[in-house]
């Protein structure tokens, strides 16, 4: 009876030291983005033509995008242009590959305070390249994403309903030109 409970309290100190000293396998690279990102819609008649856009957000890895800013090029009858027209919402997940190759997917909803009611949801797939190792963060460059929108009216305006296609470019480099694996391209001016 002894031996059994020596060779216990040996098998259990084991199993405890092994726990501490088990190596790190960590194979998720970190990527985070931050800056400006320009949207190109497709699609849509009428005032539902006229969203195109610039927003500011931020996102590391996954979970909601911080937006700071956001801004349309074209004034039109769906969405106000100035501070306070528009609240956002989004989120986006990054998943960083060994190679630094970066893919995901990403929401962005804009709703409208003036007037009031009108929402554009956007969902698409984002690409990308990242410098994130396993132990430090990287940044998303030449980061793309495609997919579709739809515009929804709030006051029941049929000019403020539509859906269509995108594309989000983050910033470039001037003279830099990024084309995704469905052929999509941002081209810096």
């Amino acid at each position: 009876m002894k031996k059994f409970a020596i060779f216990m309290v040996v098998a259990l100190q084991i199993t405890v030291c092994a726990c501490g000293t088990s190596p790190n396998t960590s194979t998720t690279n970190n990527t985070q983005t931050t800056g400006n990102w320009e949207a190109i819609l497709t699609g849509g008649t009428e005032q539902a033509s006229l969203l195109n856009f610039v927003t500011t957000f931020s996102v590391t890895n996954s979970g909601p995008l911080d937006i700071t800013a956001l801004s349309f090029f074209n004034s039109g009858a769906c969405f106000a242009t100035g501070a306070n027209a528009t609240t956002e919402s989004g989120s986006a997940t990054l998943t960083t590959a060994s190679a630094g190759t970066v893919t995901g997917t990403l929401t962005l909803t804009v709703n409208s305070v003036t007037p009031s009611g009108n929402s554009l949801a956007l969902t698409g797939n984002l690409t990308g390249t990242s410098n994130g190792t396993t132990t430090t963060t990287g940044a998303l460059s030449n980061g793309v994403v495609v997919g579709t929108w739809k515009l929804a009216g709030g006051q029941g305006d049929a000019s403020c309903a539509g859906s269509g296609s995108f594309i989000m470019c983050q910033t470039l480099s001037s003279g830099t030109t990024t084309t995704t694996g469905t052929g999509a391209t941002c081209t810096a001016p």
